[in-house]
């Protein structure tokens, strides 16, 4: 990808003693980390570390992966009855995410994954906005839907904090509200992106661009695919206590969610040159 992406965040500490800290990404080779350490007293060479985006963009999605899979586990060993009882009283053998991530130690693992990866995430969508701005400057329509998917982006983000830190054990309402806004505004967000990639891909000659894209409309499709199944075996098993139903719809709800982070995770293409670099430097101190 042809064009650089400015991003600059600076950090100040309240008690201005720790100096400046700035969040540069620029070209970069490859996957390089790097930490360049400054004096013990005279701090006269500043703190540096470099990660590719690449790494960053994993970690994201790797995080939210590695506590799903952790809190459905535990679920299944430990808190089987639990987690997969239902107000049906019919056999059930998977528990659904919600039932997962409301008990404990799981809430706690979940929790900490999804704070934890917050971050690195809204950066992830500010960096796409910046290069939607750059690359379709003189175009008003994908202008405006560049605004509109970092908006989106935002809510997709909010909703899945939301449905995280209000479980269905503590407010049944919110942590619906959180979930549907979360489905709501992920599919609307990968929406606008295959639509922005569309362009992208009609005006570029990189092989990267148009793999992007191919895989976005792949995981957009199988992510509708595999809501439309879900809300079918939920509906299913509200209506007709159905044995099996349950089962189905917290398979598919698994789908959905990886789904979603395989859709993220094509992030790795489109900043694969790109690095995250994080400065910080000390002023010296007179004791």
């Amino acid at each position: 990808m042809s064009s650089s992406i400015p991003l600059s965040i600076k950090l100040n500490s309240s008690t201005e003693r720790s100096g400046k800290s700035a969040i540069k990404q620029q070209k970069s080779g490859g996957v390089s980390e790097m930490l360049q350490g400054s004096g013990i007293l005279g701090h006269d060479r500043p703190l540096v570390i470099r990660v590719s985006f690449s790494t960053c963009v994993v970690g994201t999605v790797g995080l939210p992966l590695l506590g799903l899979i952790t809190c459905v586990f535990i679920s299944s060993v430990f808190h089987y009855e639990d987690s997969t009882g239902t107000h049906c009283q019919v056999p059930n053998y998977l528990p659904s995410i919600s039932a997962s991530i409301s008990l404990s130690p799981e809430c706690h693992i979940w929790r900490f994954c999804i704070g934890l990866h917050s971050a690195p995430r809204l950066l992830v969508a500010f960096t796409y906005f910046k290069f939607y701005k750059t690359r379709f400057a003189s175009k008003f329509s994908e202008s405006l839907l560049s605004c509109l998917n970092l908006a989106f982006s935002l809510l997709e983000n909010l909703g899945l904090l939301l449905l995280t830190y209000v479980s269905s054990s503590e407010t049944y309402f919110v942590h619906k509200e959180g979930f549907v806004l979360f489905l709501v505004s992920s599919t609307i967000h990968m929406l606008i992106t295959c639509r922005l990639w569309k362009t992208i891909k009609k005006y570029s000659l990189s092989p990267e661009d148009a793999k992007s894209h191919y895989w976005k409309v792949r995981f957009l499709l199988l992510n509708l695919s595999f809501c439309a199944f879900a809300g079918f075996f939920f509906w299913k098993h509200n209506v007709f206590c159905e044995s099996g139903s349950y089962t189905l719809f917290a398979l598919f709800e698994y789908l959905v969610v990886f789904s979603n982070m395989a859709f993220h995770l094509t992030a790795v293409w489109d900043f694969k040159s790109r690095e995250v670099m994080v400065i910080s430097s000390s002023e010296d101190k007179d004791f």
